[in-house]
């Protein structure tokens, strides 16, 4: 039997040997319009993962993150349920199309991929808890924000703030063909990673569910696994 895990092991990638670096896609029936509601008949009793250290992988105390995920043919979901102790929110949001840099305000981000060779070649999405969006075709190896920004995925994205229990939900609709070239099936892996950024500068708080070990969110050989689940 060890032998058998062995040579099971010896053809996975660390993140897949290591449980707490995958998160499981559940697959649903049907597609639905976002609603970004933990309790709604799409999410609820659906599990996820927690982001809850900083990128070096020191604990954040008061901000711990659920994210889940579901998957059908056409469409990938994630829904993130964000505490917050104070917003930091962009004056005069717009949510008809892209805005430009909104990673200098409080968001939620999904970096995935579905190349576990050349890593470097990612998507990024990011919502804010007013509904902004972006998208960003990703080489981690040459950084543009004005080329990355071009590339649209034409994902939808659905938030509101609960003041009265400070917390923020965030969920984004992705067509998974904007992601991954293959047919949709169960067992399809993509390589995948999820931050916060919360808070005014100079108290800023920067979040990552697998550690970078670096100040920027763009290390790609950190990244975990995501598998389309049965």
């Amino acid at each position: 039997m060890t032998r058998f895990l062995l040579l099971i092991f010896a053809g996975m990638t660390p993140a897949l040997c290591d449980p707490a670096s995958v998160i499981t896609s559940v697959r649903a029936a049907r597609d639905a319009a976002p609603s970004a509601d933990p309790e709604a008949p799409f999410w609820k009793g659906i599990s996820g993962i927690w982001i809850e250290n900083d990128p070096m992988g020191k604990p954040v105390a008061g901000h711990r993150s659920e994210v889940r995920s579901r998957w059908t043919d056409n469409y990938i979901y994630f829904l993130f349920v964000c505490p917050y102790r104070e917003l930091y929110l962009k004056p005069d949001p717009q949510t008809a199309a892209d805005t430009n840099r909104l990673w200098e305000w409080d968001v939620a981000e999904v970096f995935v991929g579905h190349d576990f060779e050349n890593i470097h070649r990612y998507k990024e999405f990011q919502v804010s808890p007013q509904g902004e969006w972006i998208d960003l075709d990703i080489d981690s190896r040459k950084l543009n924000a004005e080329e990355n920004l071009k590339w649209n995925s034409g994902f939808e994205v659905k938030a509101r703030i609960d003041p009265a229990r400070k917390v923020w939900y965030g969920e984004m609709k992705i067509p998974l063909a904007s992601i991954d070239p293959r047919p949709s099936k169960p067992g399809n892996k993509l390589r995948i990673n999820f931050y916060r950024a919360q808070g005014k500068p100079p108290g800023r708080i920067y979040m990552s569910w697998r550690p970078t070990r670096s100040k920027s969110f763009h290390v790609p050989e950190a990244f975990g696994t995501l598998v389309l689940g049965e």
